[in-house]
């Protein structure tokens, strides 16, 4: 641990790290409730993650906790789970906590295998229409909250349920018979017996449960929008928006002083000290936070398997946010950080932040930006910062639930407008259309479908288009035209004229590979019926993919059944070692035929063609 901590810096990482630590305290807030797992679990993440990633990460001043892109994402992985266990949190947080351990895990082995560099090849459209969609959810999802509206709190909405919940229920009697054993078709006895039991409290709960699934996401968000206008508490709504007021209009006074922080004091303040009939959040529990054991103890490996992609995004998701952040403090500490180390600091991070209840999280640039203007230099500031919110939730959690749920939902609309990115929307009319489908298709279908599948869309979609527009640039420089249809090369230029009717020459200019295969194989046709033999000049020819080398060999196993002969020139060592692989060589060109320059290849056709006339 020599020289792992640098304490020259001390003051600087103290007062950067208080500083990050009180910005990220509303936030953390506001991303637990938002989540559906409430305020302690975005609080949890921001402690743990905060400190792990600071203590193993790879970037000296960055700040790391539950980020807009990581919590939208936490969501969807919430919302699916809960709905296979019935809205019962309880339940299904065992499940919940363990993809966010894989995904801790999964982002500490892309460090370990070294990807830590290749994040950066993700394609901006697919990023940008994810960050886009990011604010789009955030700020749809929050138009209830803000307004006051609880669509399980909404009778009139919750009655239409009620045959589904109904219906619901009735399945899990019969799913538990059929797991028990009863046969359930030849006498309904015990299933009669059972659903007398079922309670009219039950029903609520199941209906609610329905209720609050079908209202969530940005869809269902809009679906039930009419019935939050109908029922706007004017006490939440004023609330949300003085937070939103405050938190723009704070920053044109002063940047010294969180606005975040400023819009949580004052609007909380004052709706607690006026005693406003208003919804606080939830209780924050009180003591050190406690491990989720039953994340080993219940583990099933049914329960986690659907959501092993899921698990990865997350952690593709945060390495990415996590690297661009590192990128941002590395301009303006003029440092270098360390990705792969980057990777494996954050993935540590979040899986002790899983253990214990938190949220997943990643390096915030905001946060990052605000340690290193205070004075934040190493990983110390980091840790302060960590150490910073646990003190605040030992000391301040009772306090803390008071503060209004509207509040909160005002901070996320800021979030929401300022995760945009608008640098990539403003380009939309200057862009090449591909890449702007790619980001509307990604933008689109994250907004309201999955974020999840939308990614994987967007990465599939671009890596195709990719791939094409580099075949269609390399095919065009890729030449596989013959001597009588090209200009010769320089050490053709005194080719016998009494050989050029019997010789064929073919030049491959560029790889061999998927997008010129097609020019290739048609170099049968191309031969005219007086060459017996047909030279394949390679010289200029650096790389040849698996596609490549079958055309090849397709090409020249026609040649030997109409008995031309096959003499290659200059192969390079790629080529040459992936047609050994499959025995071209030496099987249907043997060695003799493979000349290193032009001149000996001319030789021995004059040399065979003398032996020829003589026999």
């Amino acid at each position: 641990m020599k020289n792992y901590f640098d304490f020259s810096h001390l003051k600087g990482d103290l007062f950067g790290g208080i500083t990050a630590g009180i910005v990220a305290l509303p936030l953390a807030l506001a991303f637990g409730v938002s989540s559906g797992l409430g305020p302690s679990a975005g609080l949890y993440g921001a402690i743990f993650v905060g400190f792990f990633a600071a203590l193993f990460g790879g970037t000296n001043t960055q700040i790391s906790g539950p980020t807009a892109p990581m919590t939208a994402i936490s969501m969807v992985v919430i919302a699916g789970i809960l709905a296979g266990f019935e809205g019962d949190v309880a339940k299904a947080l065992p499940v919940i906590l363990t993809v966010f351990l894989l995904a801790g895990v999964m982002q500490i082995g892309l460090g370990f295998l070294g990807l830590g560099k290749y994040i950066k090849y993700i394609p901006y459209p697919v990023v940008s229409g994810f960050m886009t969609a990011i604010g789009v959810i955030i700020l749809v999802t929050q138009i209830l909250p803000s307004v006051g509206y609880y669509p399980k709190e909404d009778m009139a909405f919750v009655e239409k349920f009620k045959p589904y919940a109904e219906e619901s229920l009735l399945d899990g009697i019969l799913k538990d018979e059929a797991g028990e054993g009863i046969m359930v078709l030849e006498t309904f006895q015990e299933t009669i017996k059972r659903a007398a039991e079922i309670t009219p409290q039950q029903i609520l709960q199941e209906s609610q449960s329905l209720a609050n699934t079908a209202s969530s996401g940005v869809i269902g968000s809009l679906k039930v929008l009419p019935n939050a206008l109908a029922n706007i508490n004017w006490i939440e709504l004023s609330l949300a928006l003085a937070t939103i007021l405050i938190v723009f209009g704070f920053k044109r006074i002063t940047n010294k002083i969180p606005s975040e922080l400023v819009a949580l004091l004052v609007v909380s303040g004052v709706a607690y000290g006026f005693s406003l009939d208003y919804r606080s959040i939830e209780q924050i529990p009180s003591g050190l936070p406690v491990p989720h054991m039953d994340i080993f103890t219940e583990f099933s490996l049914g329960s986690v398997t659907p959501y092993i992609f899921t698990a990865l995004t997350l952690a593709l998701l945060g390495a990415i946010d996590s690297l661009l952040t590192a990128v941002v403090a590395d301009n303006m500490t003029k440092t270098k950080h360390r990705p792969n180390k980057e990777l494996i600091g954050q993935g540590i991070g979040n899986s002790i932040g899983a253990v214990f209840g938190g949220l997943p999280g990643a390096g915030a640039t905001i946060r990052t930006v605000v340690n290193i203007n205070a004075g934040g230099k190493t990983r110390i500031s980091g840790m302060v910062a960590g150490v910073l919110l646990l003190v605040i939730l030992l000391a301040l959690g009772p306090v803390a639930s008071q503060i209004p749920a509207a509040v909160l939902a005002g901070l996320l609309v800021t979030v929401g407008i300022g995760v945009m990115d608008y640098k990539g929307l403003k380009a939309i009319p200057y862009m090449p259309k591909p890449e702007v489908i790619i980001m509307i298709v990604v933008l689109i279908l994250s907004s309201v479908w999955n974020l999840v599948y939308a990614v994987g869309i967007g990465l599939v979609f671009a890596s195709l288009m990719f791939m094409k527009k580099i075949g269609d640039l390399t095919a065009k420089q890729s030449d596989v035209k013959n001597l009588s249809e090209e200009k010769a090369w320089s050490d053709e230029a005194d080719f016998p004229d009494e050989l050029a009717k019997s010789v064929f020459i073919k030049h491959i200019k560029g790889p061999l590979f998927f997008g010129s295969t097609s020019d290739f194989q048609a170099l049968a046709k191309q031969i005219p019926e007086t060459a017996s033999t047909v030279i394949i000049r390679m010289d200029k020819m650096p790389y040849m993919d698996q596609s490549g080398l079958y055309a090849m060999e397709d090409v020249l196993i026609d040649l030997a059944k109409k008995e031309k002969s096959v003499l290659l020139v200059h192969i390079e060592e790629q080529p040459k070692y992936m047609m050994e692989r499959i025995d071209i060589i030496p099987d249907l060109i043997p060695n003799e035929q493979i000349f290193e320059d032009f001149k000996d290849c001319l030789n021995w056709i004059k040399e065979h063609k003398t032996i020829k006339l003589t026999n």
